[in-house]
């Protein structure tokens, strides 16, 4: 197969850009309902803060961006999921470039992602596992630009300060990532001795530190709330003895199927596999320092904690196996047998968004078949016969009334308890409650009404 470089470099922006277009048109026309993330995303970003009680602030932050641009344009939030994939695509296809030195198997690295679930069928919904992304892989490539450099460039030590903090701010499961970037060169540095300490090291640390500045604030005055839920959502504090064998068997055979299709591309490519890791080789070791170690660290923490760790907390951590299986097999690499891995690739490739759309169509019991807009109309008409004032506030969980909050022509504020807020609120505002009818029903001083099991109690200026 003759392929020069301009020529794979037009593949590659060919496939990022079907790639977006498609799993953005897809789920576009297939769902009724923007999913559970996104609208929780959104209902954050009407109340933009530092933290939530959930997650950090960067996913809030970036869906409010584009309610800005476009507002309640379902299609725009999965576009804005996409180019968070492409760019994470595009630092994968320069990094392996500067690896492999060879930009037919930089493409490859790229392809073979795309055989990966977290990468096509699981990216229409925009939640903190796509948002951390793109940072992710700015990350690892200018921590790659240090490491790789014969000397430690200023800007590049700012960068990753920067995109790590963006990163941990999508989602604290990031340091993951930077934990072992850094083992990998205190391992260099102290250990091995093989790179002198430089003081523009420490320019990384104090950027990433200045810009979590905000949100540290934010945790202390929030009691740490994300920490709780987090923990809660491990499990850890039902933890038994068993769990501390079972969850990471779980963990692991979970990930071994999820593999499965990026396995089955490889073995299409590779003539021979052989296992043997050479750690004098340097690029070698940043491969295994940022593929294999951070999956390692989330196996022995489930050893340790007995905690479940959940699927999709793995999403970023696979960006780089292309990179890596490309590396290590490139000897081994037949390329007589890139025309049938192409055809794999595409089926694939096509097969991922059309299972979306079937089941998008053909099951009617999901979240984004929820008509969140038509009780939305409904809920503003009934307001708007009783009572004189704009609904500024909805309250309850991040589903029912977050899509309030976003379906509402004028976007309210949603808010998942007022308790010890009332004084922040504007008195002339409207109010829509949302949550068990049979306590709303008792409590509602106002208008009260059931939608979708859901009680909702609206409390306004009467006409």
């Amino acid at each position: 197969m003759n392929l020069n470089i301009k020529n794979i470099n037009k593949i590659f922006y060919v496939f990022i850009t079907v790639h977006l277009i498609i799993w953005t048109l897809i789920p576009s026309i297939t769902n009724q309902n923007l999913p559970l993330d996104t609208i929780e995303a959104l209902a954050w970003g009407s109340n933009l803060d530092w933290g939530f009680n959930k997650h950090p602030p960067m996913s809030a932050f970036f869906s409010e961006i584009f309610y800005k641009i476009f507002g309640s344009q379902d299609w725009s939030y999965y576009l804005l999921s996409q180019i968070f994939i492409i760019i994470s695509f595009y630092y994968v296809f320069k990094f392996s470039k500067e690896l492999l030195q060879n930009d037919l198997l930089a493409l490859i690295s790229v392809l073979l992602i795309e055989g990966i679930y977290f990468y096509n069928f699981t990216t229409p919904e925009f939640n903190v596992n796509v948002c951390q992304l793109p940072f992710w892989s700015l990350t690892v490539y200018y921590s790659w630009k240090i490491y790789n450099g014969k000397n430690i460039n200023f800007s590049d030590c700012l960068l990753v300060g920067f995109f790590a903090a963006l990163g941990f701010l999508s989602k604290y499961l990031f340091i993951y990532l930077l934990i072992s970037i850094d083992l990998l060169f205190i391992y260099l540095i102290f250990i091995k001795k093989e790179r002198k300490f430089d003081f523009k090291y420490l320019l990384t640390i104090e950027v990433f530190l200045i810009v979590l500045v905000p949100h540290l604030i934010w945790l202390n005055n929030n009691e740490y709330i994300t920490f709780t839920y987090g923990l809660a959502r491990t499990g850890l504090e039902q933890a038994s003895i068993l769990d501390h064998i079972k969850f990471p068997i779980i963990f692991i055979s979970k990930q071994i199927v999820i593999l499965i299709p990026f396995l089955i591309m490889v073995l299409l490519l590779v003539k021979k596999i052989k296992f043997k890791f050479n750690l004098k080789d340097k690029k070698l070791l940043f491969l295994l320092a940022i593929n294999i170690l951070p999956f390692l660290l989330m196996v022995i923490t489930s050893m340790i904690s007995g905690s479940n760790i959940r699927t999709m907390w793995m999403t970023p951590f696979y960006l780089f196996f292309g990179a890596f299986f490309v590396y290590y097999f490139k000897s081994e690499i037949n390329q007589k047998k890139l025309k049938i891995f192409s055809y794999v690739f595409v089926l694939l490739f096509l097969l991922s968004p059309s299972l979306y759309a079937y089941i998008s169509l053909s099951k009617d019991n999901k979240r984004t078949d929820y008509f969140g807009k038509d009780i939305a109309d409904l809920i503003e008409r009934r307001w708007n016969k009783n009572f004189s004032n704009e609904i500024m506030y909805v309250v309850g969980d991040e589903w029912y009334a977050g899509n309030l909050s976003y379906h509402m022509s004028n976007r309210p504020k949603w808010y998942l308890t007022i308790d010890k807020k009332v004084d922040q609120l504007d008195p002339t505002g409207g109010l829509i409650y949302v949550g068990n009818a049979e306590i709303l029903k008792n409590l509602c001083p106002g208008e009260f009404g059931k939608i979708d099991n859901q009680g909702i109690c609206m409390i306004g200026l009467r006409k």
